[in-house]
């Protein structure tokens, strides 16, 4: 459950102005009922301005009397009318002046230790400039022959907790770089196999599909009509002269 804005401040300004039970009370500031007892006492908060939840839109009127007419009932903060404001996104972390000589050494140790971590990764880390670690990894900073690559940790530019997050996020990230690219390799197989088995099937198709020559135009065809059939007159005709010379 959310808390009002000033808790002790409200818990004052509602023992001083409403019927509502310690026990309400401490719920609603997210105090204990002794504690709110002590306020209604005077023995604790003394000197603490009340602050009107009411005014700032963290009660209603209604909301108090449904609740001082029923001592089981909570009270329910009011939903805010007036737009909250934008958070504001981190940006690098903010390294002491001691310590700033020593980032080009946290970023060699980075840089040699976890090179998959992102530029974006390291500058959240110790607060430093995507062009510095740039200088660094290129070997053209101007402490360049003086650094020494030191864990961060150990200097207090970062915490582990937070080095071992930005660790994790970098193998996840190259993972699912990975299984990307594995993706792409085997989809890009599958195409140069499909096509080479178009380009097979395209040779066999024509040969099936060729126009066979009609038998009319073949060499036989036309010797079978060249041929003049031989009749058997001149059989005959041989027969009857060989028999006249016999008879002369």
């Amino acid at each position: 459950m959310a808390l009002p804005l000033m808790p002790k401040a409200t818990a004052v300004w509602l023992v001083e102005n409403t019927a509502l039970t310690f026990t309400q009370i401490a719920e609603f500031c997210g105090l204990h009922a002794l504690e709110v007892q002590a306020i209604a006492d005077e023995e604790v908060a003394v000197g603490i301005v009340g602050l009107d939840p009411i005014a700032n839109g963290q009660l209603t009127a209604e909301e108090i009397k449904r609740c001082e007419a029923d001592e089981d009932a909570r009270l329910v903060m009011a939903e805010a009318t007036t737009p909250r404001p934008a958070t504001k996104t981190k940006g690098p972390r903010y390294t002491p002046v001691a310590k700033r000589q020593e980032r080009p050494d946290a970023i060699a140790w980075l840089l040699r230790n976890y090179p998959e971590l992102a530029d974006a990764q390291i500058s959240r880390l110790i607060g430093t400039t995507k062009s510095t670690i740039n200088a660094v990894r290129e070997r053209t900073h101007w402490k360049g022959a003086n650094i020494k690559p030191v864990d961060p940790v150990d200097i207090g530019m970062c915490s582990y907790e937070d080095l071992l997050a930005a660790v994790q996020t970098a193998r996840l990230r190259l993972e699912r770089a990975e299984k990307r690219a594995e993706r792409e390799k085997r989809k890009r197989e599958r195409e140069a196999v499909k096509a080479a088995g178009e380009t097979a099937e395209a040779p066999a198709n024509a040969q099936t599909e060729a126009p066979a020559e009609p038998a009319g135009d073949s060499p036989a065809g036309v010797q079978g009509e060249n041929v003049e059939p031989v009749s058997g007159d001149g059989n005959e005709n041989g027969n009857d002269n060989d028999g006249d010379r016999g008879s002369i």
